[in-house]
């Protein structure tokens, strides 16, 4: 029996069942979970792209985990079944109806359901919502985001803005990360008691003007 902390992986495991049950967007018995060294496996298949990520999402809610690999398969029902020519047609609607992305900058491919996005983009904000704009569609089986950000102005002062953006944050404890800045790349380090914490610290990094890159390096310390 392995303990991550103070928490076995079978407690782990009976947690990540249970978080999975509570959420309504998932039917738990289409997803099996194994657990070691505080590393959740999720398997199994389920009708939508979207339900995979839900389900992701609530493995990593789950105090003591430390990490997620989801090898969730999506199959989609007949009637959510499209055709490439027709999902392409989806995404481009989907990426022009949101004000905040410059839909024209960017290029759609679609390969049996699965859509890859490319181009260039000014806020890191613009190419998650990009992202987003395209997962609940009907028939998406999986996104890979290639979207590069191109910032229009030079970023400064971006560890200091920064910084003073993690102490305002009230869902994190800032004093144990910390923050380096290699141009408009930013590295977070440091130790945060939960995965919620730890992508509060990135998403309050991505909302930086001038970030390009996050690489979150920060590890979930378990009391």
């Amino acid at each position: 029996m392995t303990t991550v902390g103070y928490r076995t992986d079978e407690e782990i495991q009976r947690d990540v069942l249970d978080e999975l049950k509570w959420d309504t967007r998932i039917r738990p018995n289409e997803v099996g979970v194994s657990v070691k060294d505080g590393i959740v496996t999720l398997t199994g298949w389920i009708d939508s792209y979207l339900k995979k990520l839900a389900a992701e999402e609530a493995a990593h809610r789950v105090h003591g985990v430390r990490a997620v690999v989801n090898d969730i398969e999506v199959r989609l029902p007949s009637f959510a079944e499209r055709t490439d020519a027709d999902l392409a047609a989806a995404v481009l609607n989907a990426l022009r109806w949101n004000a905040g992305i410059p839909a024209g900058k960017l290029d759609v491919t679609v390969s049996q359901g699965w859509v890859t996005l490319k181009g260039e983009v000014e806020y890191g904000f613009q190419k998650r919502e990009a992202e987003h704009a395209v997962l609940h569609l009907s028939g998406v089986r999986g996104v890979t985001n290639l979207i590069a950000i191109k910032p229009g102005v030079r970023p400064t002062d971006l560890k200091e803005n920064i910084e003073k953006e993690l102490v305002r944050n009230a869902e994190l404890d800032a004093k144990n990360i910390t923050i380096e800045v290699d141009g408009s790349k930013v590295i977070l380090r440091g130790t945060v008691r939960s995965n919620a914490e730890k992508k509060a610290a990135e998403e309050a990094a991505w909302a930086a003007p001038g970030v390009t890159e996050v690489d979150n390096r920060i590890t979930i310390s378990i009391p």
